[in-house]
C-alpha cells in the first residue's frame, strides 16, 4: 500500500510539474517573438512527452498487478525461497539460484504467461530491472493473446 500511496503522490507532483511548464511554454508563445515562440514550443513538447511515459508505466504497473492477483488466485506466485543477509538484503548466489530455476521454467514453456511472470519476479530480485521489465512485459502480452508483439529477448 506505501508504494501505491507514493506513486499516487509522485504522479501528482509529476501533472503539477506538468501544468506549471505548459503554461510557461503558454506565455512564451504569447510573447510572440520568433525566440521566445520557439521557446515556447519546445517547452509544450515536454509536458506532452512527460504525460506519455506517465501514462505507459501507469498502464505496465495496472496490467502487472493484474496478473499478480490472478497469479495469488491460482496459487501460483512464486515462493519466496530466497536467503537474505542480516541487514535483510537478497543474497546475490541465492538470487541466481532461484533465477536458473526459473529460467528453466520458462524455456520449457515458453508460451506460459506464469512462467514469464515468476521469470520476472526472478530477474527483479537478482537486480536486473531492465530485463525483469522486458519479462513481465512478456508476461503481460502472452496473457492478452498478444504473444506476437512482444519479443522473447528478455530471457
Amino acid at each position: 500500500m506505501r508504494a501505491k500511496i507514493t506513486y499516487f503522490g509522485l504522479a501528482a507532483v509529476l501533472v503539477v510539474y506538468f501544468v506549471l511548464v505548459g503554461s510557461r511554454g503558454v506565455l512564451l508563445i504569447k510573447q510572440g517573438t520568433v525566440v521566445t515562440v520557439a521557446f515556447g514550443l519546445a517547452v509544450l513538447v515536454l509536458p506532452f512527452i512527460g504525460g506519455w511515459f506517465l501514462w505507459q508505466t501507469t498502464k505496465f504497473a495496472r496490467a502487472a498487478n493484474r496478473l499478480a492477483r490472478e497469479l495469488e488466485a491460482e496459487g501460483g506466485l512464486p515462493v519466496d525461497e530466497l536467503v537474505r543477509t542480516p541487514g535483510g538484503r537478497i543474497d546475490r548466489d541465492s538470487a541466481d539460484a532461484v533465477f536458473a530455476k526459473r529460467r528453466a521454467e520458462t524455456e520449457e514453456s515458453p508460451g506460459d504467461w506464469r512462467t514469464w511472470f515468476r521469470l520476472a519476479v526472478a530477474y527483479h530480485d537478482a537486480r536486473d530491472t531492465p530485463r525483469a521489465r522486458k519479462a513481465m512485459q512478456r508476461a503481460i502480452a502472452l496473457h492478452g493473446g498478444k504473444a506476437g508483439e512482444t519479443s522473447a529477448s528478455g530471457v
